[in-house]
């Protein structure tokens, strides 16, 4: 008798802990707690293996997280008697259509919608929800299945929430709000579809309605982790402190996450808790295989330049950089690992090599021009004016940001480079940019007198004529003058030397003493040009 009572109280048992359990798994399913979910699935699938609900929520909750290799060997250990119910028929599907096999997924989904006669709402439902979140999936199929599954359950949000999502992944946003809408009016506490109806906002970075959804999701159901993380993502880009609030009570709601540790020390760091974000990196490193996350080398390194410790700070990039796969590093790597050789004495070749690649990876980034203007400033350092020059191209051409100083600044560096026609053109483009100021005229007139050193050209004549025109009325001015004085010597010297026009040359030289009378260069030319005028007077008369 005992044993007997025994033999049916077991079932019994099982039975109750499975209704219990499955209920459960859904609502891990909801929370996104998608390994408290595969977890107990499993769990269910072992002990009733018959159960085909639970196979169909389990392909779902492994391919909602992304994780489609395990669900493979697992399904292939289903028994024979639960491959033709209709949830795993579903199932199967999803895990086909999830795989890019739509054909073969078509031939599942339409056995168990033809099992069900498409009557069953939670059939129509879980078609459509594959159809939503495989890539391949049809969104207008996935509309069509749940009006139908509507019409037969017209009190269930979770349908309303359903038919959004597939309003949603067609690009149709008036659409998924009106489902949302609905939604809420079967259940206004029902967190997801107010969740769902930020995410619409999110789509067009409308901060004051998203935020005012996720906080409506957050007052209705304090659990629902992805409003919080949503929250997070929104503060960590200004206001970190309220970032870290929010990430905590996230990861206080959620599934265990290894990744979720990096982005907690990723908060510290930008909290300034240097020393606990250290802390805590190297804790996860003592847990974790350090190859398997460099990223806390890089944190690492980030939180020691925020305390001053560039020493510590290079040699955990260093490890960053050798653990890392290329595809994972970003701008700021590069422009970071630079950034430490340039303080680093010696080091400025590595810092150069760094900001290369820098550049590189930032072809079509709006701070590449930062970038430029760091090389050039390396190069200067090393008296590279040729390189300096290039860098300083890069830096202004099409920058609409770039000045006339930084317009100057490249001709500068082609003249210091002695590259003469680059610096001519460049001053060229400053004359016509900026005709009111001198800088052109004087540089361009510099530039000209080196390319045509013997003055056989007068190259630079046109120029220096163009300064003396926008100076001479104030000559009084310290750069004026200087510039004056070297114009009108200028004149001269080509005057004597080329043309021969020792009067006109005497003229430009006293205009010299015009404005600097103890001027002993222009004294001394002047008298001996007069000397050589009188000569030729004298000798013009005596061969009359």
């Amino acid at each position: 008798m005992k044993k007997g009572l025994i033999l049916v109280l077991c079932p019994l048992i099982s039975l109750a802990a499975l209704a219990q359990t499955v209920p459960d798994a859904k609502k891990f399913i909801y929370y996104e707690r998608y390994n408290s979910a595969q977890a107990a699935l499993q769990n269910i699938v072992k002990t009733d293996p018959a159960n085909a609900e639970s196979w169909y929520l389990l392909s779902k909750s492994f391919l909602l997280s992304d994780k489609p290799a395990p669900l493979q060997n697992l399904m292939a250990q289903s028994p024979a008697n639960v491959k033709s119910e209709p949830f795993y028929q579903v199932a199967y599907g999803n895990l086909l259509l999830s795989k890019g096999n739509k054909d073969s997924a078509r031939f599942y989904f339409n056995q168990a919608l033809d099992k069900t006669r498409e009557k069953n709402p939670d059939i129509l439902s879980a078609v459509a929800e594959a159809h939503i979140t495989a890539k391949a999936g049809d969104a207008n199929y996935a509309v069509q299945l749940l009006d139908r599954a509507i019409d037969r359950d017209k009190k269930n949000p979770a349908l309303y929430a359903l038919l959004g999502d597939a309003h949603r992944k067609l690009g149709n946003g008036s659409e998924a709000y009106k489902a949302y809408t609905g939604a809420l009016e079967k259940d206004n506490q029902y967190a997801v579809a107010l969740y769902r109806m930020g995410k619409i906002f999110v789509s067009q970075k409308n901060p004051e309605m998203y935020l005012k959804y996720f906080t409506q999701a957050q007052q209705a159901d304090s659990n629902y982790a992805p409003v919080f993380y949503e929250l997070y993502y929104h503060y960590y880009f200004t206001d970190p402190q309220k970032a870290l609030q929010y990430f905590q009570q996230f990861v206080a709601k959620s599934d265990l996450n290894k990744d979720n540790d990096v982005l907690y020390t990723d908060l510290l760091y930008l909290n300034k808790q240097y020393d606990a974000a250290i802390a805590k990196a190297k804790h996860l490193l003592t847990q974790h295989s350090g190859d398997s996350m460099p990223r806390l080398y890089k944190l690492m390194a980030y939180s020691y330049l925020g305390a001053k410790d560039t020493a510590s700070a290079m040699t955990n990039m260093v490890q960053y950089f050798s653990k890392e796969v290329d595809s994972n590093m970003v701008v700021k790597d590069f422009e970071t690992m630079a950034d430490l050789y340039a303080t680093a004495q010696g080091k400025e070749d590595s810092a150069i090599t760094y900001y290369l690649k820098t550049v590189n990876k930032a072809k079509d980034h709006p701070e590449r021009f930062h970038f430029y203007k760091k090389l050039a400033e390396l190069y200067k350092d090393k008296k590279d004016y040729l390189n300096q020059a290039q860098w300083l191209g890069m830096y202004y051409q099409d920058n609409p940001k770039a000045s006339n100083i930084d317009l100057f600044n490249w001709g500068i560096a082609n003249f210091k480079a002695e590259a003469y026609v680059q610096a001519d053109t460049v001053f060229g483009t400053y004359i016509q940019k900026y005709p009111d100021q001198a800088f052109g005229y004087y540089w361009r007139a510099r530039t000209n007198s080196l390319m045509d050193s013997t003055m056989e050209k007068g190259a630079a004549i046109p120029w220096y004529n163009q300064l003396i025109t926008m100076l001479e009325k104030d000559p009084a001015n310290k750069t004026n003058k200087k510039w004056l004085i070297e114009a009108y010597g200028y004149l001269a010297a080509y005057e004597t030397n080329q043309v021969k026009d020792y009067k006109t040359a005497t003229e430009n030289l006293k205009k010299i003493l015009a404005i600097d009378p103890e001027n002993k260069d222009a004294q001394q030319y002047i008298t001996i040009l007069e000397k050589k005028l009188s000569s030729d007077n004298n000798n013009t008369g005596n061969n009359k």
